[in-house]
């Protein structure tokens, strides 16, 4: 791994809703405090169902109306991610169970976290999916994302 990057992977189920739109935020956040260079950013799913499509374009809307065009691809998280990134952000309880079920040592697990360790306005545990509800869930899951995004990004700050 390149020393001077920190390497942080978004990780929900399908890598179509609140990983895409983590990964996206994050990227701005970074972007915007003239980071871009020391912070790498990717996202993942625990399926593989959705591989190599565009976020849920109802995810997109949201995200687009805050000013973030979501274009990643889907992709299924594997083992050799473990390896690749630093800070390893399950979405879920189901997600982070997912992902440690593939890890092989304690640096492995030690690298994975719950998003919602990271938001400081909201006191949710988890990232709800928002692929069966209303507009609602996707404006949730945007607010959460930024509160946890700006509060992993003052995290890497600390660690520099």
């Amino acid at each position: 791994m390149d020393q001077g990057k920190t390497r942080v992977l978004f990780v929900c189920m399908g890598n179509i809703c609140r990983s895409p739109a983590a990964e996206c935020v994050m990227r701005t956040l970074v972007a915007k405090a003239g980071r871009s260079a020391q912070v790498e950013i990717g996202s993942a799913g625990t399926i593989g169902m959705h591989a190599g499509e565009l976020p849920d374009a109802r995810m997109r809307a949201a995200a687009l109306k805050r000013g973030y065009a979501l274009t990643s691809r889907a992709r299924k998280f594997t083992a050799e991610d473990f390896a690749a990134y630093d800070l390893i952000l399950t979405m879920d309880e189901e997600n982070r169970r997912n992902v440690l079920a593939l890890a092989k040592t304690e640096e492995d697990r030690a690298r994975v976290r719950a998003f919602c360790e990271f938001c400081e306005r909201h006191d949710d545990e988890e990232v709800p999916d928002p692929y069966y509800g209303g507009p609602q869930g996707f404006e949730h899951v945007l607010d959460l994302l930024e509160d946890g995004c700006r509060g992993i990004l003052e995290s890497l700050r600390e660690r520099k």
